[in-house]
This record gives structure tokens, sequence and C-alpha cells, in this order.
């Protein structure tokens, strides 16, 4: 379909037209208009950016390469930074003044959930989490220590839940004297709440402020609402349930205010490669948007609806009725500057850079919140939230926010609606982070640290510098953690608190609860407002720091400290030796291309963009774009400085394979990649690691979406 200057896929053209369109409040013509002049006139910008970043790694490379021999001199290295315009002025100090910007997203520290959009049962889930079962996340999970057992209900492993929510909530709602393990009856009189204990002693809350609400009537409530750090926990009473008949006082669970906001994302999470797969990720935001989306859903032999859950009502202790959401609230992560799509093409017929055609149909997409019948149902005030990954340095940011100010007029909003979520995920970005923040700073509500793709750009950006260090030693660097104060530090500087989120990465293993429990609140205690989680479980487990931490005051004691500095930032994770032993070079090459393997012969195969893939030692690890740049760049890097040489990599790469179709043969789905290892998988995997100092930035997207085309057309021609 040609229009206005763009050529667009019919089933994009239909989608927009027929789906998106309608109920927006946006008149066709005035859309495939400022489409076009989207396309075409901020295209060519967008080219230019990407030819800055290659000047700028090009002069890198040649610095590195002139001084390999002398020792690294940070000093020296900065100021040529700086001369070539990486490190940029710091300009002086401002506060942001975004506006309208959402309680969950000013004011509320939880967790936040990360979740593939394509994927409509996981996306109904990811918003469906803001509400979990505490009693169903440590039975089920290893959280108490052991793992969960298998067969019927087991009555002492439930009386273990039941004790460490107690323990619980003697910690972060406790009594005015007393333990809720004695409490036998929950009243509310006078609006407080009254415990009546074992002893027969009625007492209340320690603060009884913390009771916010009840259901049911005051004498026999069948919930009790409370509230601490701004996050909600329900003690849910029903003595006829299996669980709440054996308690004295019919505790039949604890609901916990869990995902507080969720990213729907567009990127790393999924493989979307053509006009196809973008219209199931579009038209699955619009489902949710809207709040029909459903998905058929078959467990145990028996199929039923998973649709988006209702509001809660409760009474205030003052007699009034409220509503508290039952939803997450939900941002928008687009893809970055780099990829194009062929989804529309622009006047020259080249593709269009998929950045843009995700901020003006995401944000169509929005106008049924904003202003739409079902206006309201994810922001209540007027706010759409697009997270920006992969952006190099302020004049990016300054970009990404210019195209918002083109697409907001041309949709009839006004300025500032859609708001920035900034990644902190690129070497150019985190060096200059106060100055991105400064270039977006009327629309700005959100930064994070993302530890992969950052490390991933640190390792490619200083490649020509030598050697890095094992990636499993990456963690203990010390610019990793000069990396993650520096972006708190500037979120504070910048006047972030109750404005906007501060967040911190992803817990990568969804199956080790216990071990999430024990380090997670890490990420509080840094002064994060939010964190990532994998799962809906994981999100409220994670809810529990967030009690524990009081994250606003921990920000007042942050702000207080002195701020890392960039000569910190500027520590290469280079290897100080590299006469590791045969076993150990050994086991490092294979702990990175299992992974590799594992990951993107599930991406170019069966179109998955992020799963949960057994490592080396088949422990299931959350595995996305992020994770496949850092074990792809890491080993470019060692075949770069002959720490490895082609022949090594190559039969290790064929030894792992086999692994991972050993790990992956129960999946009636999967091709194995072996004996042959002629697929079109096991030669983007190679591709990754082979040609991996070429790829812009290190990124695997270019890779990834030929062979995955490849794939995609070849099953079309075997169909046919």
């Amino acid at each position: 379909m040609e229009i206005d200057g763009l050529t667009v896929s019919d089933e994009l053209h239909r989608f927009i037209e027929h789906e998106a369109l309608p109920g927006s409040g946006v008149e066709s013509d005035r859309f495939w208009q400022g489409f076009s002049a989207l396309i075409n006139d901020f295209g060519p910008r967008n080219r230019a950016l990407l030819e800055r970043r290659s000047e700028l790694q090009d002069q890198i490379d040649g610095w590195h390469r002139a001084h390999r021999d002398q020792p690294f001199d940070k000093g020296e290295y900065q100021a040529f930074l700086e001369e070539i315009g990486y490190i940029e002025p710091s300009g002086h100090e401002f506060s942001i003044t975004t506006s309208n910007v959402d309680p969950e997203i000013a004011e509320i520290a939880g967790p936040q959930l990360v979740v593939p959009i394509m994927n409509a049962r996981f996306a109904l889930n990811a918003l469906n989490a803001r509400w979990g079962s505490l009693y169903d996340a440590l039975y089920g999970t290893d959280a108490l220590g052991d793992p969960p057992p298998s067969g019927p209900y087991d009555p002492s492993r439930g009386r273990r839940v039941v004790a460490w929510c107690r323990n619980f909530l003697d910690e972060v709602a406790p009594m005015s004297s007393g333990s809720y393990s004695e409490v036998v009856r929950y009243r509310v009189a006078n609006g407080r709440l009254v415990c009546r204990l074992s002893s027969g002693q009625a007492v209340g809350l320690a603060r009884p402020d913390q009771l916010v609400g009840y259901q049911g009537v005051p004498d026999n409530p069948s919930a009790v609402l409370l509230r601490n750090h701004g996050l909600h926990i329900a003690i849910q009473i029903d003595p006829g349930h299996p669980i709440g008949k054996d308690d004295p006082t019919g505790v039949s669970d604890i609901r916990m205010e869990a995902a507080v906001s969720t990213i729907l994302d567009l990127e790393d999470s999924i493989a979307a490669v053509d006009a196809e797969d973008k219209v199931v990720a579009y038209r699955n935001l619009l489902g949710l948007t809207q709040g029909d989306l459903t998905a058929e859903i078959t467990k145990n032999g028996t199929t039923f609806t998973r649709r988006l859950a209702s509001d809660k009502t409760y009474i205030s202790p003052d007699g009034s009725e409220f509503e508290l959401s039952g939803l997450s609230l939900f941002l928008v992560r687009n893809v970055g500057h780099l990829m194009t799509t062929p989804a529309v093409l622009d006047r020259a017929g080249n593709q269009a850079y998929e950045g843009l055609v995700d901020a003006m149909i995401t944000t169509l997409v929005a106008c049924h919140d904003l202003r739409g019948s079902t206006a309201g149902r994810n922001s209540t005030t007027g706010s759409f939230y697009v997270v920006k990954p992969k952006i190099h340095g302020p004049v990016e940011t300054a970009f990404a926010s210019e195209v918002f100010d083109h697409v907001e007029e041309v949709l009839g909003l006004p300025i500032n609606t859609v708001k920035i979520g900034l990644m902190d995920e690129e070497r150019r970005t985190t060096l200059n982070l106060r100055q991105c923040i400064r270039a977006a700073r009327s629309r700005i509500a959100f930064i994070n640290t993302g530890f992969l793709d950052r490390t991933g750009d640190e390792i490619r950006t200083s490649g020509e510098a030598g050697p890095m260090v094992p990636k499993t030693r990456m963690k203990s660097q010390p610019w990793l953690e000069a990396y993650e104060d520096w972006n708190v530090d500037a979120g504070l500087s910048c006047g972030f608190r109750g404005k906007a989120q501060i967040g911190k990465g992803m817990w990568a293993a969804p199956d080790l609860m216990a071990d999430m429990l024990a380090e997670k609140i890490g990420h509080p205690l840094a002064g994060a407002n939010c964190a990532w989680v994998p799962s809906p479980t994981a999100a409220t487990l994670h809810a529990t720091h967030y009690h524990r931490v009081d994250v606003a005051a921990r920000q007042e004691e942050i702000a207080k400290r002195p701020a890392r500095t960039l000569d910190e930032l500027l520590d290469i994770p280079l290897a100080p030796r590299t006469d590791w032993t045969p076993e150990e070079i050994a086991a490092e090459l294979q702990n990175n291309a299992q992974g590799i393997l594992g990951y993107v012969v599930r991406w170019v195969d069966q179109g998955i963009g992020c799963s949960k893939v057994p490592d080396i030692n088949d422990v299931g690890l959350m595995e996305d774009r992020a994770t496949c740049r850092i074990s792809s760049q890491h080993m470019a890097n060692w075949l770069r400085h002959g720490v490895v040489d082609q022949d090594q990599v190559m039969e290790t790469m064929k030894r792992m394979a086999l692994v991972v179709d050993r790990q992956n043969a129960a999946d009636p789905n999967y091709r194995p990649m072996g004996p042959d290892f002629e697929g079109l998988a096991f030669q983007a995997a190679c591709d990754l690691v082979f040609q991996g100092v070429e790829q812009p930035s290190g990124y695997t997207e270019p890779i990834l979406h030929a062979r995955r085309s490849e794939a995609k057309q070849m099953e079309v021609e075997d169909a046919g």
C-alpha cells in the first residue's frame, strides 16, 4: 500500500486503519501525513546519529591500538574522549520538570516486570501481577530454602509458609504488643484494627494508620488491608477455604501488592522481524490498552480464558468505599535507533527505522487510553510511558524527545504526554548520564541500569585495548560498582525523588527464589525504587523487600554521600594476566557458547525472543538479546586478541550445540543443530562470534533478524 510517501505492508495498514485508528480520536489522513513526515524527515537524522556512533568507535579503536604497548593512563584517555566529543561538558545543575506522572512511577517503590508483548498469555499474567499470593509464592518455590514437594498438599510445608508470613507481618506491620502468630480473631472497631490474641488480650497496630481498609463487615471482615511504604498487604480471611479452615483466624492467604509497574517489551525479549510480527505486538498492546485482550489456556486438561483482572473495592476505616487498581501500570519499551523494518518503506524505498515506526504506532494505540472510550484504564494522569533502550549519549536522547514532540503534534496530544524511560545501558550514555537526563528533562520518568548490555558495550567499545577478564569475573570489576552508584547519584541529583523511577536490572534465575530473597534486597537498599523480576511469583516475593526497606529514606541518605567519579567509570575490565590454564579457557568458552546457542536456536527457529534457557549446569536462566550480546562479544574479544583461535571456538560451538540439543530433546518443535551443524540457527550463533567485532556496538540484532527472516521464508516455501 503506497500512501503519503510511504510504502506500508498490507497487514500493518489494515491494522492501523481498521483497529488502531477507530476510537483513537485521530483522523486517518492526518495520521498518514504525519507518519510520512516522521519517517522521511527524521530518518536521515537517525542515520546520521548511527554514522556518528561508528565514527567515534573508529577513533576509540585507533587510540587503543596506538597506546596498546603503553601503560594505560586514565587521565590521558579521558582527555581524548572529551576532545572527540564522546564525553560532553556536564553543564549547570538542574532538576527535571516532568509532570502528570502516575503514582506507580513517581511515588510507589516496588517490583517491575518485563514481559514480551507478543505473548498474550505472558502479558496478561504480568498486568494481573499487581496482586500476588504470598502463600503460593512461598509454597511453590524454593523460597523457604528447599524445593516445593510434588504430589498433594503438604500440611507441614503449609505451616512453615504461615509461620514465615506471620513473622513478616510482625516486622512490617507490628502490633502494639504480641505477635500475629497469637491472633485468633480480627475485627475493625472505631476505625482501627483490633486483634484478639490467644491470651484473650485485644491489641491494635503499633501504627494504627497502617490499617487502610477492609472487606466484609467490621466485626467479621473477609479481608484486612494494610499499607507500608506505600504498598498494600491484604490479609484474606475465609474459614471455609481449604487453607483458612485450618487456621485459628481463618486466614486463607496473604495477598501482596506486587508488580506495581510492567514494561511491555517490543525490543530485547521478542523476535519481531517483519510486518506480521509487528502487528502481533501492536495488536496485543491495543488489546491491553482497551482491556479486551484474552488468551486461551489449557492446564491439566482444562481450558479456560485468561482476562485482565478487575479493580478491588475496600471500605476505609471511616466507612467510605474506595478502589485499588487490579492491574500493573504499564510502560512500553520501543526499539532503539539502530534497526529498520520491512513493514514500512520511505519514499526512496528504504526500510524505515523501526524506532520511529514504534514511536508513532504505540502512541496511536495509547490514544485509546488517553482519550478514547477506555480512557484511564492504564494512566490516571493522562500520560503514556515509553522506555527507550540502547541510546548513545545526549544528542540521541534529544532526538528521541524530538521524535515524540512530532508524534504528539500529529496525534493532537498535549506536549510531554509521552514520558521517556532512558535505559542507561550504553557506555556513552553512562558517562554523560546527567546531560542525557537534561536533554529529556521535561518528559523523563525513568532511568535504570542494565549490567548485561552495559557490559557488552564496555567490551565492544574498549575491545581494541586488549583481552577482557573472564565473563564470570565481570561483576567484581571496579567500574561496575561505580556504574550502579553513578546511575542513582545522577537520578537523585537531577530531582527524580517523587517524580520518576530509578531502576535496577533483572534477576535472571526464576527458579532460585531463595537466592533472590537473600540478594535482591540490595536493589532497594541501593536507592532503586523499582527493579526487574522475571515472573509474577518473583514480583510477589520481591515486594517483601520494599516493605523491609524504606526506599524514600534510603534515597535521602544516599543523596548525602560523595558522588562517584568519571575516573572510576573509566576502569576498563582488561585482564591483568592471560596465562589461564587450558581448562580455565575451555570452561569460559563452553559457558559462553552454550548460552549463545541455547538462546539463538529458539530465536531463529521458533521466533522466541526470551525464554528460560538451561545453562551449562542445567540451571534455567532468563536469556534475551542482552545476555547474548555479552557472551558473543566476550568470545569475539578473546578471538581478536589471540587468547583462543577460530578452530578452538568452532570445536566448542559444535560440542555445545550437542549439549543444547540434549537439553531441548523433549521439545517437539525443536530442530537439532547436530550432527551436521548446517542449520540457520547454528550459523547465526557462529556469526555472532566470528563477526562480532564487526557488529555495530556489538549488537546481535542485525544477524539474528537476518537469520530469522531466512527461517521464516524457508517455512513459507516448505508450506507452499
